[in-house]
């Protein structure tokens, strides 16, 4: 019988409550100050289970309890906001997706108590994955065309939902309506959890988000996915088409997980943990977990590449959200 992930999760990782935070990750088998993970996303989704599965791994390979903690809130900022303050002591990490560093960068910057080049040191590259846009089935749409069809006919119902308000997979929205030349309203939900259920309900006729979720529910016929806004198919669902080769041209490139640390870490530390990162990563087993079970694919960046990665990002996305006109509330 197939579990439902977050029971997979709770079965698989130590305490009953691994699911919630903050969750010990194996025994205290060492007198090592236990390393702490922050996570800035809801219990569920895509990010929570990306990093307690790589947090189980490293200790393995650190010899080092290590602690999630929780600290859920305005789409990962509370967790951002705690790393800020963090001793740099090698004993503090957050685990995110690129929208805490890129989007509330660009969207919230004056309001945010941290610069990501100042405050931040980009450890390491995690996964990168494909965003991607369903409907529920009962619309009777099948490709994007169908569905900007369905959207000019019924201009009142139309609207899709996004994991939170002013990140990537809001702006794809934002950028597809646009290139489609239709009015499709946002409607934001405090992570992925509560938007699928609303999808899956008829509540909202369509929804933006990480893959995971969305590709189960389109091979068991409750939704259906219309494409994802890579440049390319994805080696995960190669039989999902992109948006670009349907006719509608969407900026993105793939989303993405990392882990930072607080800025002057010193580098022996930020050194060890990429280490250990890289040979998690590595383990056949770990590549075919997160592929099969978490829709993401396991992909190590060095420091380097990930703060060139941001720059590019930050590049990309600047232009395209200030002419969208979107303020922050």
């Amino acid at each position: 019988m197939k579990l439902h992930r977050r029971h997979w999760l709770q079965a698989t990782l130590t305490g009953a409550g691994a699911a919630l935070a903050p969750a010990w990750l194996g025994a205290q088998s060492t007198d090592k100050a236990p390393i702490k993970i922050l996570l800035g996303l809801p219990p569920g989704g895509g990010t929570d289970a990306i990093a307690r599965y790589i947090a189980e791994r490293l200790r393995e390979q650190l010899g080092q309890t290590v602690i999630i903690e929780s600290k859920v809130g305005v789409g990962g900022r509370l967790a951002a906001d705690a790393l800020m303050t963090a001793a740099p002591d090698g004993l503090t990490y957050m685990i995110a997706p690129n929208a805490v560093p890129t989007f509330q960068t660009l969207v919230f910057g004056p309001q945010l108590k941290w610069n990501i080049w100042r405050d931040f040191a980009p450890v390491a590259g995690i996964a990168s994955y494909p965003l991607g846009m369903a409907v529920n089935s009962d619309l009777g749409v099948a490709n994007v065309k169908e569905f900007v069809q369905w959207v000019k006919a019924n201009p009142q119902k139309a609207s899709f939902g996004t994991p939170g308000n002013g990140g990537q997979n809001h702006f794809l929205g934002v950028q597809f309506a646009k290139l489609a030349g239709i009015d499709l309203q946002v409607t934001p939900y405090k992570g992925t959890p509560p938007m699928i259920t609303d999808l899956l309900g008829g509540h909202v006729p369509a929804g933006i988000s990480l893959m995971d979720e969305l590709i189960k529910h389109h091979k068991n016929g409750k939704l259906k996915v219309l494409g994802i806004f890579s440049d390319k198919r994805s080696e995960l669902m190669p039989e999902i088409p992109t948006f670009a080769e349907q006719g509608f041209k969407v900026s993105s490139g793939d989303g993405w997980t990392a882990m930072w640390a607080p800025a002057r870490t010193p580098q022996a530390e930020l050194s060890r943990m990429q280490d250990a990162l890289q040979k998690v990563l590595a383990q056949p087993a770990v590549r075919e977990f997160l592929m099969t079970k978490l829709s993401v694919v396991p992909h190590y960046r060095n420091a380097q590449e990930m703060a060139q990665l941001q720059r590019d990002e930050l590049a990309t996305w600047e232009p395209i959200i200030k002419a969208s006109g979107f303020k922050p509330e």
